[in-house]
């Protein structure tokens, strides 16, 4: 499907107040993946919010081997420049959990990046895919060790730690409350606050940080 195409099918999507619903947009992405997706993937420079959201949700659905997957994520991070962005384009990318060591190594070459949103698309990843028994030790020392120079790397960091938080309450604790604990002050305090408004942490542990 032509680039053209594409934005006419997009004008056709019935709309809320604050443009094309992402329910829409994900059902038009699977659609796409199934179809002639060259024109879009192969597309990075669009400043087009619905078309960038489109172009992330459509990374995930693809079919295909794992090096060209890889590929099309590779190319399309030096346009990610906008939470909702970064983080459809990581939590949709399920073929994570199907190649979790060959995605593990690829996400680490970012890892010490001092970009806001490279640093940000590290912990968004790890979070969404690799909070398991096998990683999550690994996954806390990556996030130990990120830029979080800026707001939104920093609010990366903190949404995987209190995440850890609800799935691995004393790992977690054990981690914040050790020296190996390095995340700047700034950080730790919106720690904190993902973990008091988490609906998954423990009221217990909660309270051990009033």
């Amino acid at each position: 499907m032509k680039l053209k195409e594409i934005k006419e099918e997009l004008k056709k999507i019935k709309r809320t107040s604050f443009g094309i619903s992402i329910p829409e947009l994900r059902k038009f992405a699977k659609k796409l993946a199934k179809d002639d997706y060259n024109e879009l993937i192969e597309n990075k420079s669009s400043e087009d919010f619905e078309l960038k959201l489109l172009h992330a949700f459509l990374i995930g659905y693809i079919k295909d081997d794992i090096e060209t997957v890889l590929k099309y994520f590779r190319q399309f991070i030096p346009y990610v420049d906008d939470w909702a962005v970064n983080d459809s384009l990581c939590q949709n990318f399920k073929i994570a959990r199907k190649y979790p060591e060959t995605v593990w190594d690829f996400i680490m070459k970012y890892k010490s990046s001092k970009k806001e949103f490279e640093s940000r698309i590290v912990s968004v990843l790890l979070l969404s895919h690799y909070l398991n028994d096998d990683y999550v030790d690994r996954v806390i020392e990556v996030l130990d060790a990120l830029n979080t120079d800026d707001y939104y790397s920093q609010m990366g960091v903190a949404w995987a730690i209190a995440t850890i938080m609800g799935k691995y309450p004393e790992k977690c604790l054990n981690y914040l409350q050790s020296n190996n604990c390095h995340i700047d002050i700034s950080t730790k305090q919106k720690t904190i606050r993902k973990i008091k408004d988490s609906y998954k942490v423990s009221e217990n542990i909660k309270k051990l940080f009033n």
